[in-house]
């Protein structure tokens, strides 16, 4: 059983899975492919942070949202730690960080990820992302790829 929590990005536990990341993604790609971003230093209003915690409150994995003004936002530090894989933790982050991104009026989400992060492009496809032209602030980038997908309102909430 896990559970899916919004806290604060400089948490201990946020902040050690968010090395992980680092470290990892730092053997993939060089530091001029490797759009790594301080999520503790944006304003609490245009940031969604997850965690989610097994039954022991482990951290066991991670994600974000940046919220942009024009209504899009950007999918941020996506990250389940490899023991517990397998489990559909990322479909599960990425449907708590839509539905979050939704009630806050944001209707775009985008995402970079690496070329060789074969399991992430195949998460973000299984959940409706499709491949895009690459938006700001990045540049085309032969190591990158770029994703969005538009988040709608659940109809059937509509007809309750």
């Amino acid at each position: 059983m896990y559970s899916i929590t919004s806290e604060s990005p400089a948490h201990p536990d946020i902040t050690t899975l968010i090395a992980d990341l680092d470290s990892y993604q730092s053997t993939l790609y060089p530091a001029e492919s490797n759009h790594l971003l301080d999520l503790t230093g944006l304003p609490e209003h245009s940031l969604i942070m997850m965690v989610i915690r097994d039954r022991q409150l482990n951290a066991v994995g991670c994600g974000a949202v940046v919220l942009n003004a024009d209504g899009s936002g950007e999918m941020k530090r996506v990250y389940i730690d490899p023991t517990h894989r397998g489990q559909k933790l990322g479909e599960k982050m990425l449907a708590a960080l839509e539905d979050e991104a939704l009630s806050r009026s944001c209707h775009t989400l985008r995402l970079e990820t690496g070329i060789k992060q074969l399991a992430a492009v195949r998460l973000y496809e299984r959940c409706g992302y499709q491949m895009c032209e690459a938006f700001p602030p990045y540049a085309p980038d032969p190591l990158s790829l770029f994703m969005e997908k538009a988040l709608v309102a659940d109809l059937r909430l509509a007809v309750l």
